[in-house]
């Protein structure tokens, strides 16, 4: 089973000072009074009828309250999930752990287990005792069967049949790389053909993009996350690398544009979507040029947001060079390109930075909202010199999570083979290698784009 992420519960801290005392209460976003705590403030009598209070007693007992009420909050805890084994728990009343969320993002290793250490060196020593109970003893590989199934009381919410098997969980982005890594490739002429699984890189691309690269044996590459044994494939190790914005900064760039409602206008009337309308605007821009070689002068750096792989860089920020006075549809349409461009170059970098590690890749796997963009999926192929692989299923997460689903019905002896039957190819997209030297200069240019960004710093900061 698996669902998108909700937007978490936000909650605030109230502090009344009063008389004889202060209070703190911790409430959500909707006026519910979650816990409160109190702490008495001392007050002196000098003489009669006169009263004194200290205001450094009174900031004392702000901070011992507010402190209290952390501690009576985190005692009420009987578990802590991540939101994938939240699911699971909720479906079938058992509170294992996945294998890919606590060794992702809880510091589990799949041969260690929990290290005491960790916990005990940021002050989280109590989530040791009772053998982890709070966050999870019992530890399951994805696709692995959970308890008995659905409980009466989920399947009656769910309206499906008590006892139907459930998976253990996978994170969204790793669900969608199983979804389409494992797909058999017979026939479609790919140089991925007869080589090792470890030969491919899936990418899931929507509001960010995440690039996942597996292993037989642990690699370690600077910038990206991982290694994780079992996290996504069992028996192989995962580097996970990623965009921190991408579908987000085109829309960003494009709905930000002074030229945005003309776009629009033209589009609903030609019964477009905006980026099929801009895609076409293009082709009749650029005359005999190649679409790419339009943003011959104009250069994007892609990080407003932020460098996630494989400089892991949050100060980092955007650049654009090469603008100009215009203000019309065709200048809209070109720094569209050029961050789409920007984009291609940054999945470049991680590959690169993935090979220089040890992989040993030479095709991608692409799928989610991104790869219904014609534009998108053919700059990715020109500008990593790859051929791109579109699973014929746009939601492979879902397709992924169903995986899970089918593994832990025993209707599959292995995710691997449930990947090869499940994760159908749509179709190929080839790299242009006559293309191959511009865009090999375009790469030079955004290396520089980010070295003259940090001189700039390094300018400033001297200030």
């Amino acid at each position: 089973m698996h669902s998108k992420k909700q937007a978490p519960v936000k909650y605030y801290v109230g502090i009344d000072v009063g008389s004889a005392s202060v209070r703190a209460a911790l409430v959500d976003e909707f006026g519910t009074v979650v816990a409160h705590a109190d702490q008495p403030i001392q007050i002196w009598e000098p003489q009669p009828d006169h009263y004194e209070q200290s205001s450094a007693d009174i900031w004392a007992a702000c901070c011992l309250v507010t402190k209290n009420l952390q501690e009576s909050c985190w005692e009420k805890a009987g578990y802590f999930f991540d939101l994938p084994d939240f699911l699971s728990w909720k479906a079938t009343g058992v509170t294992a752990r996945s294998l890919c969320t606590v060794v992702c993002k809880w510091t589990y290793t799949s041969d260690g287990g929990w290290d005491d250490s960790f916990w005990k060196m940021i002050g989280l020593e109590d989530l040791v005792k009772d053998k982890y109970e709070k966050i999870g003893n019992h530890v399951l590989s994805p696709g692995e069967s959970v308890g008995k199934g659905l409980t009466p009381e989920a399947a009656k919410d769910l309206g499906l049949p008590e006892g139907i098997a459930v998976g253990a969980s996978l994170i969204d982005a790793h669900a969608g790389g199983l979804g389409v890594i494992g797909a058999d490739v017979k026939g479609h002429n790919l140089p991925c053909e007869n080589q090792p699984i470890t030969s491919r890189v899936a990418m899931i691309c929507g509001t960010s993009s995440c690039h996942m690269g597996v292993s037989e044996t642990p690699i370690f590459v600077p910038g990206v996350w991982g290694p994780y044994f079992s996290a996504m494939v069992p028996g192989l190790w995962l580097n996970e690398g990623g965009q921190s914005a991408t579908g987000k900064l085109i829309d960003h760039v494009v709905r930000g544009h002074v030229a945005f409602p003309e776009l629009q206008s033209k589009a609903a009337a030609s019964a477009h979507s905006i980026y099929t309308y801009l895609n076409s605007h293009l082709d009749l821009i650029k005359k005999s040029l190649p679409v790419g070689f339009l943003t011959v002068d104009l250069h994007v750096w892609p990080d407003f947001h932020g460098n996630r792989s494989p400089l892991t860089d949050l100060t980092l920020k955007g650049m654009v060079v090469g603008l100009t006075l215009s203000r019309g549809l065709d200048e809209l349409a070109l720094i569209y390109l050029a961050t789409i461009q920007a984009i291609a170059l940054g999945t470049r970098h991680i590959l690169e930075t993935l090979q220089a590690a040890g992989h040993h890749i030479n095709t991608v796997f692409l799928c989610g909202g991104l790869s219904k963009n014609p534009l998108f999926v053919q700059m990715h192929a020109d500008i990593t010199g790859k051929p791109v692989v579109l699973s014929k299923e746009v939601e492979s997460v879902l397709v992924g999570a169903a995986i899970l689903g089918a593994c832990a019905s025993g209707d599959f002896a292995s995710i691997q083979e449930a990947m090869a039957k499940m994760g159908r190819i749509g179709r190929v997209v080839q790299p242009n290698h006559e293309h191959k030297r511009f865009y090999d200069k375009k790469y030079e240019v955004f290396l520089k784009l980010v070295e003259h960004q940090r001189e700039y710093r390094s300018i400033m900061n001297s200030f």
